[in-house]
């Protein structure tokens, strides 16, 4: 790849952090995180070297989603301050030369949003803002719902997404609404041009107040097939074949790159479908098209999900290095992605992909492949600190929908005796393990607040805690210090940013070796994803054996900071043992 051939843009060389409000910094001691909290910690973020700060749902809302259900769109939930709060957080973040990008939320709303509290009673205006329909004769279908009239079903045989029927009886209007998510989250009707055209004014309102983007929650879903039809032999009889990328998403998509969005702000598109097709990822991130800045897709953290949360599922490193090789191929030509392994919808990465025993290990090996794989890194807050998952022993401990309501169900069906039956598998894979609240003391609450927190504190905030860690040189934190700040280093930055990546272990059960390659100059990065030791096993055509390699970073203390690449074969790696070299040109 040359220079000429590169298409730069400030949020390709950047490093996102995504805040969950609820758990970050609480002020006021209620128990729940706050935008003051936020600014409190402003220079903390700041100290990182984060470039973008990804704010989770802010807007007012009664909280059945923990804010991803909204009730006003330009209103601040009380929980975490006023409209104040916020200016003054976008204010201190700008004038520290970092961005912010707002969570949008338009598949759905609030069913206490007054879009719809005027669509329930068939108001002319808003009537058709929602999927309104009738239901159909209970006899004839197979399946059911336990509301409703007697002897009526709901319109089609869709599951949502957090369990149960994705239709809802209201009483107020006789009619069924479609809810992919919670039944509190009304799916918005975007064939509707009133819709879109509401939800483009609402946008614009955000970018006058200065947002430097979005991130498009459930983007993959705005567009229902022609018909809404059941498939009883596809999963959640066929909810994510007919509702998510269908071919409508990108003509809204493409209305909404037309009307409100620019090459200059950055937009994440969420698919959160279990696979993404080659010609809708394109379509997504097509500037003439949808023109996404970059897509945060799912399919290397469905790599371990089996078809209900109290399944244990298993995953493999050649799975993982499949799916992430499969998304640099497609955006090599163009477009980009959002590299990630935990947000606030996902378990914390070093318990899932990493190592607890090598808890330290694991945390830099991990943000080493998110940070010099090409694409953007997403730190979840956190994670910088190598938090771990919480021991969960209860369902009564669970606050999220998505994880007590499948489990509730299945104890209700008799699928499951009950909790303790399932509760390693739903520990491990609960949203819940995301959410639980930054450790930054070894104090009380772990210093995040000064009341009951809304959610468990992990008990190893004892030793897990942003103050230790900034005292700590060898720390998680000052790992992701040094690998946040090779994306701006005068002499890898474009190397680490646009270099064109070459995978050369594939197959390799622990091995994760590869290398980017920009105008002559190489990184060679090697990972060994194992509690054991890994002899490097590096390729022999992969680089010139004799050329010098230096090293860039390791997670491990290594005597010797320059080498001949053909030294490296017969290395061997201890666990989790990342390197990254900086190879001279051949």
């Amino acid at each position: 790849m040359i220079e000429s051939e590169i298409e730069r843009r400030w949020w390709k060389e950047a490093v996102v952090y995504q805040i969950y409000p609820r758990s970050f910094n609480d002020t006021d001691g209620d128990g729940v995180g706050d935008l003051p909290g936020i600014v409190e910690k402003v220079d903390y973020l700041d100290d990182l070297g984060i470039d973008v700060v990804w704010l989770n749902p802010v807007y007012e809302s009664p909280n059945a989603d923990n804010g991803y259900d909204v009730s006003d769109y330009r209103a601040i939930m009380d929980e975490f301050g006023g409209m104040a709060d916020w200016e003054e957080l976008s204010k201190a973040l700008h004038e520290r030369d970092m961005r912010l990008i707002m969570d949008l939320v338009v598949n759905h709303t609030s069913d206490e949003h007054e879009w719809f509290v005027r669509s329930r009673e068939d108001d002319p205006e808003y009537g058709e803002f929602y999927w309104w329909r009738e239901g159909v004769d209970s006899g004839g279908v197979e399946w059911t719902s336990e509301e409703g009239p007697d002897g009526e079903a709901p319109p089609n045989g869709w599951q949502s997404i957090f369990g149960g029927p994705a239709w809802a009886y209201d009483e107020t209007r006789e009619a069924w609404y479609l809810h992919l998510f919670d039944r509190k989250q009304p799916d918005l009707h975007w064939r509707n041009p009133a819709v879109r055209e509401a939800i483009y004014e609402m946008m614009e309102w955000w970018l006058e107040k200065g947002v430097d983007g979005f991130r498009l929650d459930a983007i993959a879903h705005l567009g229902k097939a022609e018909g809404l039809p059941t498939d009883l032999d596809e999963p959640m009889n066929g909810t994510m074949k007919h509702a998510g990328n269908d071919p409508r998403v990108h003509e809204y998509l493409t209305e909404m790159n037309e009307r409100v969005l620019s090459r200059e702000l950055l937009t994440v598109g969420e698919v959160g479908t279990s696979t993404v097709p080659d010609e809708d990822a394109h379509a997504y991130l097509d500037p003439e098209r949808d023109g996404l800045s970059m897509l945060v897709h799912f399919e290397h953290v469905n790599i371990d999900r089996e078809d209900s949360i109290y399944e244990p599922g298993e995953w493999t490193l050649p799975e993982l290095k499949s799916v992430l090789d499969r998304w640099d191929g497609l955006t090599e030509e163009e477009g980009w992605v959002a590299q990630y392994l935990s947000n606030h919808d996902q378990p914390r990465q070093v318990s899932r992909f990493g190592s607890e025993t090598y808890r330290r290990e694991s945390a830099k090996l991990l943000g080493t492949l998110l940070h010099t794989l090409r694409g953007t890194p997403f730190v979840y807050q956190g994670e910088e600190l190598g938090m771990t998952n919480y021991p969960w022993t209860s369902l009564s401990e669970f606050e999220d929908v998505a994880t007590r309501n499948p489990v509730e169900r299945a104890i209700e069906r008799g699928d499951v005796e009950s909790f303790e039956e399932v509760r390693e598998a739903v520990a491990a894979e609960s949203r819940d393990n995301g959410r639980t609240p930054v450790q930054w003391t070894d104090g009380e609450n772990a210093g995040f607040t000064d009341g009951e927190p809304w959610i468990g504190i992990n008990p190893d905030k004892e030793t897990v805690n942003a103050a230790a860690a900034r005292e700590d040189p060898d720390s998680v934190w000052h790992y992701y210090r040094e690998l946040i700040s090779l994306r701006s280093d005068d002499e890898v930055g474009d190397l680490v940013v646009y270099g064109e990546y070459e995978q050369l272990t594939p197959e390799h059960e622990s091995l994760w070796i590869y290398t980017r390659t920009f105008e002559g100059e190489r990184l060679l990065v090697a990972l060994n994803f194992s509690d054991g030791r890994t002899t490097i096993d590096l390729p022999t055509d992969a680089v010139d054996a004799g050329v010098t390699a230096d090293l860039l970073l390791a997670n491990y203390a290594i005597e010797g900071a320059v080498t001949a690449v053909g030294d490296l074969a017969d290395l061997v790696l201890r666990p989790w043992e990342a390197r990254v070299y900086h190879v001279d040109a051949e």
